[in-house]
């Protein structure tokens, strides 16, 4: 492997460390707010990376961008608010992901003196938030989207959607393998990283 592919390789494990422990400290950190202490209890209302790290998914990430971390536990009964409750726990690891993308934009769209090398690193980790973003709000199960619309659904009608969650994955992977994955995200990845002001 030549010199400059390693450095580049180095630098994506340092975004995707990033980008999965922001998702995954958000969603613990919300649902504490909300009533519920389990993902302090088992330790992972943390920044220490190695916590969050599921291997497949990890390595998912390194090599095409899309993947997860080891979900943070959360007993939804202990959640106050009830169904508002699982919608903003859910919500809060996608959210902290746009954010932190939209915070490192600001090397390149206001041409800070920092190194150019600095600059590419940002552009990675902002696109790989984006993409971790928009990929966990897919209402496919065992995903974000899918707790939230799940939360938003009729209750005579969340049974049947409950019904298909042992299908989720087999989904998804169908999804990835037929390229199905890449046109329900890039409308959206494209406009996000417009709003970004990168433009490819």
């Amino acid at each position: 492997m030549e010199f400059s592919n390693l450095v580049t390789y180095l630098w994506r494990i340092i975004a995707i460390l990033i980008a999965i422990t922001v998702h995954e400290f958000a969603h613990g950190k919300m649902a504490e707010i909300e009533g519920d202490i389990t993902p302090r209890l088992s330790g992972r209302l943390t920044l220490n990376p190695l916590a969050h790290i599921d291997p497949i998914g990890f390595l998912m990430l390194l090599l095409f961008r899309f993947g997860w971390a080891k979900p943070v536990p959360v007993n939804f009964d202990n959640l106050r608010r009830g169904d508002k409750s699982v919608i903003l726990v859910s919500l809060a690891g996608p959210l902290a992901n746009f954010s932190l993308a939209f915070l490192v934009s600001i090397f390149w769209r206001f041409d800070l003196p920092v190194p150019i090398g600095f600059v590419s690193f940002c552009i990675e980790l902002a696109i790989l938030n984006v993409f971790l973003g928009i990929f966990n709000l897919i209402p496919i199960p065992p995903l974000d989207g899918s707790h939230i619309l799940e939360a938003l659904l009729p209750y005579k009608y969340k049974r049947y959607y409950q019904s298909i969650g042992i299908y989720g994955v087999l989904i998804l992977m169908i999804l990835i393998l037929t390229n199905g994955l890449y046109i329900i995200i890039s409308p959206l990845l494209n406009l996000f990283l417009y709003l970004l002001g990168l433009r490819f």
